[in-house]
């Protein structure tokens, strides 16, 4: 049976449309149409004038609900972040894991690759943010277990996680470019971040291959009119690029200038993370951030409907084009059929209201909540 959602506007592709709703056929985006032409015997959903977007997409969080995938590398966290991030309107995410020992790394890599099986559906692969970081821009990465990459251990995890590894976070000026190659080809997006690369090196590397930047100005060297540094490098390339939309992580000027640098390459994380008091990751809530039991600033307490929200009073942006930020933008980087309420596209959705309350959820072209 067709399923109609109806009495809403949808926010997609950078605008925003009135009078029309979106036929649901299965799990695809059959057609949009105007309300008159819904079919009579379709299921109406009536979405009382809600705003409908895209579902939104996180390829960069670390735990929720107390669980940190990095310490707690089981099943149940997966899980957990699972229907926490269903409950917040985010039908897609990569459940990411910070430097850590190979033995842990392994671990994690082993159970994503058999909670594949068992997802609810918006579990969509691994992000290994580290540990071939650079040290000195290690951030709140633990020095103890960065390193150069083997090919020999990255072959070893890329066999071992069967295509679950969906990205890599990595300094590349440190890397062999055998090594770089060969995750590249292996299907990972890899994406150049904790770098120290200078310039020069960054406009070797960036699009060649590495799409991607992880946490724009965070974890790498600033800017200074003599010493130009990796900042201008990305902002001249324009790879995909990440950012932390909090306003703690980076300050909302800077924000705005990577957004009129940047445009559409531009996309939202939230680098989220969970309070945790054990293991080599102990996060403490501090009311608007997570902090390091140093004080180093970790994780933000983000969902990706407040980056939306942020993006459209602080980064000066549209309400359409902060969607695409937190869907399209970050969709066509993974490759993902995802990022448009249009024809052919998967039938996720986000549903808020004016006031940026979370209204419901679409997977799959189903109802969540």
């Amino acid at each position: 049976m067709i399923t109609a959602l109806h009495n809403t506007r949808i926010v997609s592709d950078g605008k925003i449309t009135e009078g029309k709703a979106a036929l649901i056929d299965g799990k695809l985006i059959k057609d949009i149409v105007d309300e008159a032409a819904v079919p009579a015997d379709a299921q109406k959903i009536d979405l009382e004038g809600d705003y409908i977007a895209p579902g939104f997409l996180d390829l960069q969080l670390y735990g929720s609900g107390g669980r940190l995938l990095s310490i707690d590398t089981d099943e149940a966290t997966l899980s957990q972040m699972e229907n926490d991030l269903l409950d917040q309107g985010t039908i897609g995410f990569f459940p990411t894991i910070s430097t850590n020992t190979d033995e842990v790394i392994e671990q994690t890599i082993q159970v994503c690759r058999d909670y594949r099986e068992k997802r609810r559906g918006n579990f969509l692969g691994l992000h290994l943010e580290g540990p071939f970081l650079n040290p000195i821009r290690r951030g709140a990465h633990n020095k103890d277990f960065i390193k150069k990459a083997s090919l020999e251990l990255v072959k070893k995890w890329v066999e071992m996680g069967d295509g679950v590894i969906a990205m890599m976070t990595i300094a590349p000026e440190l890397q062999d470019q055998e090594v770089i190659d060969y995750m590249h080809n292996a299907g990972i997006i890899l994406s150049s971040g904790h770098s120290n690369a200078t310039y020069t090196e960054g406009k070797s590397f960036l699009n060649k291959p590495i799409p991607a930047v992880t946490h724009i100005y965070n974890a790498m060297p600033q800017m200074h009119h003599r010493d130009p540094g990796y900042i201008p490098a990305i902002f001249e390339e324009r790879p995909y690029t990440s950012i932390v939309p909090d306003g703690i992580h980076v300050d909302f000027v800077m924000a705005r200038l990577a957004k009129r640098e940047l445009g559409d390459k531009l996309f939202f994380i939230t680098d989220s993370v969970t309070e945790t008091g054990h293991g080599p990751y102990q996060h403490k809530f501090t009311g608007d951030r997570y902090v390091l039991p140093d004080g180093t600033l970790s994780g933000s307490c983000l969902t990706m409907l407040k980056c939306v929200e942020n993006g459209v009073k602080d980064f000066e942006v549209s309400l359409p084009e902060s969607v695409n930020m937190a869907s399209l933008y970050p969709a066509q980087l993974a490759k993902l059929n995802k990022g448009k309420v249009v024809k052919g596209y998967d039938a996720d959705f986000t549903v808020f209201n004016d006031a940026f309350e979370l209204k419901g959820t679409f997977m799959a072209g189903k109802r969540i909540n």
